[in-house]
């Protein structure tokens, strides 16, 4: 069921900051749902994927979902936006909400498909007023598809894992157009003509390159979406001088 998910072909819906996509012939599917972490929190204020802080803020406002292992996909499916809604409660609205997965739950596996949701994404699935009676519900059984990711006015971002150094550069991209999920990622160094494979780190959204000689700043990194194949460039987007654990924006999107 989760493959036919990621096969839902796409048309275009607008929830608040989310520009997401759905098929014009819907195909909901079933699964399990619960919450984690505070009540009207974004889950464990970070998750596997590696994307930290971040979540709680814009342009995520906290509207997040760790995934068991059909959905987080050991780290493949950081980034993937989906809608979900109840019906299976009489505090569930029955409207659509969208969340991303950038968060893991092992232990989610009783269903096919679960979404173990952020305390506030799962109270946004109430009618108004009744979040808490739905979130003291326990698990719910949920409806969800595949969308398509459309941060309005958000480029790709990189975020270099503290850990990085010149001969291991290890980075993780944020807020992708479309698929929302990196199929794979190369690296330029400065002044070379060809392309380097970089490798994920499994159970995260990050890549990684490993060099037996030191790279040569500022690097360009390519990116492509792992099911339309479609590649964006970000040229020069990690500067010479850069850090271990910076941020950098880059003036592109999918």
């Amino acid at each position: 069921s989760s493959l036919l998910s990621r096969r839902t072909p796409f048309s275009v819906f607008f929830l608040d900051n989310i520009s997401c996509s759905s098929s014009s012939e819907v195909f909901w599917l079933l699964a399990g749902a619960t919450w984690y972490g505070p009540p009207e929190g974004a889950g464990s204020e970070g998750g596997a994927c590696g994307y930290g802080g971040a979540v709680s803020k814009p342009p995520y406002y906290s509207m997040i979902s760790a995934g068991g292992p059909s959905l987080f996909l050991s780290g493949k499916g950081c980034g993937a936006c989906y809608q979900v809604l109840c019906t299976s409660n009489k505090a569930c609205s029955g409207k659509p909400v969208t969340v991303v997965i950038t968060d893991e739950c092992p232990g989610c596996t009783s269903e096919a498909v679960h979404f173990d949701l952020s305390g506030h994404a799962f109270g946004t699935m109430a009618l108004p007023g009744q979040a808490q009676q739905l979130r003291n519900a326990g698990v719910l059984q949920i409806q969800y598809q595949r969308v398509a990711c459309n941060w309005r006015g958000t480029k790709v971002t990189f975020v270099v894992d503290k850990g990085a150094n010149p001969y291991s550069f290890e980075t993780l991209a944020e807020y992708e157009n479309g698929e929302g999920e990196v199929g794979f990622a190369e690296l330029k160094q400065a002044g070379a003509t060809a392309w380097q494979p970089m490798h994920p780190r499994p159970g995260s959204a990050t890549w990684v390159i490993d060099s037996g000689s030191p790279l040569r700043a500022p690097y360009s990194i390519r990116l492509t979406a792992p099911d339309s194949k479609r590649t964006i460039e970000a040229t020069n987007v990690i500067p010479y001088n850069w850090q271990a654990g910076q941020t950098y924006v880059s003036n592109i999107n999918f």
